[in-house]
């Protein structure tokens, strides 16, 4: 294979000027289990596997691939993944130290599957190629490293998009696919439209850096960045300082920008699969690109397991490979008739039923509101006359409120709280909430979560006070959309408003059942390290939180509800 620039291409975009940022040296690539760097060509289980292969792009750097392609093939579409965590790197290299990840060894070749990417073994049996890129200035490729940034990276993969295209081995049909890392590359580059990408699979990937990964509810995450920012970091150049760029940037801002992909510039044919376990993480992110972009043919799956599992399981690999089929090979298949969008119901862990409609959210959602009492710790369907407060040690402590479910409830979607909620010793809060599922027997349904843990709860929502600010435009009844573009501190004895946003779900309520609202001032899973979950040690809480309900304070929750089709 011959190294090709695709530079001079009809229609390529210019890449906008980039955003100022903190460098800091990569660490050496053999540290990270690499096999060696240089092109070399090799024949295995029906496949050419050519590794390092030469990609130059627009200015000249060079980054490498790896190309997974059946043997004697031509004109086979091209399956490219694009992460930071090697294309080398094999994938139960990860899986194996997650032992709740519920992935089985038996499911794809470990020798040749990378961490959250498909198995080139099965893909190359079934007539396509594979090409994993190590992107600019991470392990071997040259240059610097910046992460999810709209503008540098998503045009480099523009570049390796329209390259592999060029092939003489290829249909010029190109498809994305993967998980996390590997989706949210694909809502980036998608939106700037490179003329070969034929179809995408977004599986459960972010979508805005800023209010999905390193802040929630503009509370900074103190660890799962941390972990990823130096699993990320392998690079004979400089990589993107993310944890210097975070302190530097605590407010959205045009950094933050660059990390929020243009989806509504995206319209090329989509698969889209979220979860909704992934809170802290994906979900969120993944049902807002399903919503925003633009693409006349999409389909959107949720599911209540968890990601890696999901993603690899055969069955919904198969239904990969129908979506693949259709959009690159030209198949007429079933996946014109596919429900628009199927989510599932969950009961409990791994036990639930799919519904199906036409958008989302569902057009039959009756959204309910539930009102807060601070005199009895309940919601009712009925705003309390009497004005009532519940106070609570901000660090420590919480607030509880129930909700007896008097009929059978299939709550899905996003869910807004709404609090008057005051601060004793601080001119700040941040607000830990979760929606909780209780049986008729009163025990905790827990849920998986986090790709590896089945402690879950129904649904995660935060809130820093002074990031309450709206943005009028994009805030509907059900989802409150924070600008955190600046902060608004609390004044003293002043009962204040608050809208938190809590994040999609879908979970049955059954008759009998205890609907539980928590509000505490810390993260109500708590894992401590060297486990590796989202966490919040830099808060802000000090004193007392207070909680105001009844009368003139409408504190209350609002549940989707879902009525018939």
């Amino acid at each position: 294979m011959t190294e090709r620039s695709p530079e001079g291409a009809p229609g390529r975009p210019a890449s906008p000027a980039p955003v100022e940022v903190i460098w800091r040296a990569g660490r050496p690539p053999s540290e990270g289990l690499h096999p060696g760097f240089g092109h070399r060509i090799s024949r295995d289980r029906g496949m050419v596997i050519e590794r390092d292969v030469a990609v130059r792009l627009r200015d000249g750097v060079t980054i490498y691939a790896d190309c997974f392609r059946p043997e004697e093939a031509t004109d086979v579409p091209v399956l490219i993944t694009w992460g930071p965590y090697g294309k080398h790197f094999p994938t139960f290299e990860i899986y194996s130290r997650f032992p709740g990840s519920g992935v089985r060894t038996e499911w794809l070749d470990a020798e040749y599957t990378i961490f959250e990417g498909p198995d080139p073994t099965h893909w190359c049996a079934l007539g396509y190629a594979i090409v994993n890129v190590d992107p600019r200035g991470l392990w071997y490729s040259e240059g610097d490293a910046r992460y999810i940034d709209a503008s540098q990276e998503a045009f480099d993969c523009y570049d390796v998009i329209e390259w592999a295209a060029s092939l003489d081995w290829t249909n010029g049909r190109i498809g994305m696919t993967g998980v996390s890392y590997l989706t949210q590359i694909q809502w980036q580059v998608a939106a700037l439209r490179p003329p070969h990408l034929a179809a995408i699979n977004c599986w459960e990937g972010v979508s805005d850096m800023y209010r999905e990964f390193f802040f929630h509810g503009g509370i900074p995450d103190t660890r799962f960045p941390e972990h990823w920012a130096e699993g990320v970091s392998f690079s004979l150049g400089r990589v993107e300082d993310v944890l210097a760029m975070v302190r530097e940037h605590p407010l959205f801002d045009a950094y933050w920008e660059t990390k929020a992909a243009a989806l509504e510039q995206i319209v090329t044919p989509a698969y889209v699969v979220a979860s909704w376990s992934d809170h802290s993480l994906h979900t969120r992110g993944t049902l807002e690109g399903f919503k925003r972009i633009r693409s006349e043919q999409k389909w959107l799956e949720v599911h209540g397991r968890k990601k890696w599992e999901h993603y690899h399981r055969p069955e919904s690999v198969a239904k990969q490979v129908r979506f693949f089929d259709h959009f690159l090979k030209g198949l007429d298949n079933d996946v014109p008739n596919w429900p628009r969008v199927q989510f599932e119901v969950r009961e409990r862990a791994y036990v639930g039923t799919y519904r199906q409609t036409e958008e989302w959210p569902p057009a039959c959602t009756e959204y309910t509101p539930l009102f807060l009492d601070a005199r009895v710790g309940g919601l009712g369907r009925a705003m309390p006359d009497a004005e009532a407060e519940v106070r609570y040690d901000a660090e420590d402590g919480a607030a509880r409120f129930d909700f007896l479910v008097d009929r059978d409830m299939d709550i899905v979607g996003n869910i807004k709280l709404r609090l008057w909620v005051e601060a004793h010793g601080s001119d700040d809060m941040d607000l830990f909430v979760a929606i909780q599922r209780y049986d008729g027997a009163g025990e905790f349904v827990p849920f998986p979560f986090y790709a590896a843990m089945d402690d879950g709860n129904v649904a995660l929502g935060w809130l820093r006070v002074s990031h309450r600010e709206l943005d009028e435009q994009l805030t509907t009844p059900w989802q409150p959309w924070h600008t955190h573009r600046r902060e608004e501190l609390l004044e003293p004895g002043m009962p204040t408003a608050v809208d938190i946003e809590v994040w999609p779900s879908g979970t049955r309520f059954a008759a009998g059942d205890t609907l539980r609202v928590l509000i505490q001032g810390s993260d109500v899973n708590k894992y401590p390290r060297p486990l590796i979950a989202s966490l919040h040690e830099q808060t802000r809480n000090r004193g007392e939180h207070i909680i105001h309900t009844g009368g003139a304070f409408d504190s209350h929750v609002l549940v989707p509800v879902l009525g018939d089709e």
